[in-house]
């Protein structure tokens, strides 16, 4: 231990961090990375966020209005790929980044050269991803899940950069995993014991094991189509006696784990939140952490249950709908616990409190969609429908989104010294409550009247609902340009906040002054 601290105090760190440029780009610092990663999952935010705009202008009426099927196809697809991969994943990176060493009481992260390569390589797969849309055929056209053969056989050329695209950024989650399992593991103040340690880092710990498990899995997929397209193998070629509903068992190996993954560390954040403005201590801290062991484990037993309309044999369709079912215990043990946590609180409802709150009501409804996917025979109505769009989007968006966002009020005057404006957040809060219920809600209609997904045109009957969603869609987007205002507002100054900053906050993150200085833990605090 000490001697990475004597590693962390040569050099720069007696004067501070390097000025400009070169200060991003060679910084080794947790908290400049954080920021990197925050900032850069933001950019990714807004422009995933454009492509849905597209989508949703579209969608506004039948017919065809603005865009060309195929563009269409494609604006799908990298939406997808661009919230999961470059907004969501990298916001929660950022957070570790920021949070973990604080939390634990460590100088650093363990490898902050490794630490710095995970992020500087994200932007190159993202440049790579989105200069796709200018060569030749487009950019890939075959939605976030890629399903073989329309990313082999019928892909367009520039499906071969989307593959080098996901070995990077898998590269760099399983780096940024590394460093994170290496930090708790290693660099935990005195007297933190693994069941002394904040659920934040609980959250990461578990999802960071989750990643380096899954991550090779589709590198795996991605090499197979690779070797496909250009080297004449047959995985997932019927006419070489491959078979494409083995990419879809890859796939989802890796994508089911992987929609946990993105939703772990939100369990985490809301846990802190809700009981700082409850005043409470949360209530059963160790079942959290078991519920979130299981779900972790449950995860890699559920995968096939996106599968259930490809003729997998009765035993497979019961065993994966029963497995569902099940992984929703440990989630509603978590439900349970914060609702717990805030009856008979003295709750106060600051801006990452309402986050928090919408993310646990919000979270139940997509939660509860997803239990009725999981009955196999409603999913053979439910499949491909907007219903499932609904519910996926009930759980990324109130679910990851809005804890992210809840983070970033409950953490950002320790970052930046600053308190943001309560009344801006607010306004932020509830535009981005109506908006993404607005859109996501009537979604759970038009898919059970039997609207399918991934389509730019459709029938007259879905017309109303389609438009209101669109209405909902064009208001969350337009909030976002508030939150953007708020964090820079933040960043340049404002009242000036106290190291608590928070009433009732507990965490060794709330002994540092605020703002966190560059160094924090040069001496390890000790935790009782």
């Amino acid at each position: 231990m000490s001697a990475v601290i004597e590693s962390h105090n040569h050099d720069d760190h007696h004067h501070g961090p390097a000025k400009g440029l070169t200060r991003w780009l060679y910084t080794t610092n947790h908290k400049d990375i954080g920021s990197l990663y925050l900032w850069f999952s933001f950019a990714m935010f807004l422009i995933g966020g454009a492509m849905a705009m597209v989508i949703r202008a579209e969608l506004f009426q039948p017919g065809m209005q603005i865009v060309e099927p195929e563009f269409y196809n494609q604006m799908l697809t990298l939406h997808g790929l661009i919230m999961v991969f470059g907004a969501v994943m990298p916001a929660f990176v950022g957070l570790a980044n920021w949070l973990v060493p604080m939390m634990v009481g460590a100088p650093d992260m363990a490898l902050p050269r490794m630490n710095n390569l995970s992020f500087w390589i994200l932007p190159f797969a993202f440049f790579i991803l989105l200069s796709s849309l200018f060569m030749e055929g487009g950019a890939p056209n075959f939605g976030w899940t890629f399903y073989a053969p329309l990313s082999t056989t019928y892909a367009p050329p520039s499906v071969t950069f989307f593959i080098f695209a996901v070995h990077i950024m898998g590269a760099s989650s399983i780096m940024g995993s590394i460093n994170v399992i290496v930090t708790i593991m290693n660099m935990r103040a005195p007297g933190m014991t693994l069941m002394k340690m904040p659920l934040f880092v609980w959250s990461w710990l578990i999802t960071a094991y989750l990643l380096i498990a899954v991550m090779p899995v589709l590198a795996g997929a991605v090499t197979m189509m690779l070797m496909d397209i250009h080297f004449g193998t047959s995985f997932f070629n019927a006419a070489g006696g491959g078979d494409p509903v083995l990419f879809q068992h890859i796939f989802w190996f890796f994508g089911h784990p992987e929609v946990y993954i993105m939703i772990l560390p939100a369990f985490g954040i809301a846990s802190h939140i809700i009981e700082t403005f409850s005043r409470k201590q949360l209530f059963g801290y160790a079942s959290m952490v078991w519920a979130m062991a299981s779900i972790a484990i449950l995860s890699f037993v559920v995968w096939a249950h996106h599968m259930f309309t490809v003729g997998l044999p009765l035993a497979a369709e019961l065993f994966f709908m029963w497995a569902t079912m099940l992984i929703a215990v440990p989630t509603g043990v978590k439900v349970f616990n914060w609702v717990t946590t805030m009856f008979k609180g003295s709750i106060t409802y600051e801006t990452p409190m309402l986050f928090a709150i919408a993310f646990v009501v919000l979270f139940t409804i997509g939660g509860f969609s997803g239990l009725m996917l999981a009955i196999t025979p409603a999913d053979f109505q439910y499949h491909d429908t907007y219903f499932v769009v609904a519910h996926f989007h009930y759980v990324l968006v109130p679910g990851s989104i809005f804890s992210i966002m809840a983070a970033v009020y409950y953490w950002i005057p320790k970052w930046t010294g600053n308190m943001y404006d309560e009344r801006l957040g607010k306004l932020h809060f509830w535009l981005s409550f109506i908006g993404v219920n607005v859109t996501f809600f009537p979604q759970h209609w038009i898919g059970l009247a039997g609207m399918p997904r991934r389509i730019p045109d459709y029938a007259l009957q879905f017309a109303d609902w389609n438009m209101i969603s669109s209405v909902g869609a064009f208001l969350f987007g337009a909030s976002q340009i508030l939150f953007l205002f708020i964090v820079v507002k933040t960043v340049m100054g404002g009242k000036k906040a106290t190291p608590e900053v928070w009433e009732g906050s507990r965490g060794l993150e709330w002994t540092v002054e605020s703002p966190a200085p560059y160094h924090t833990f040069t001496t390890p605090p000790k935790v009782s």
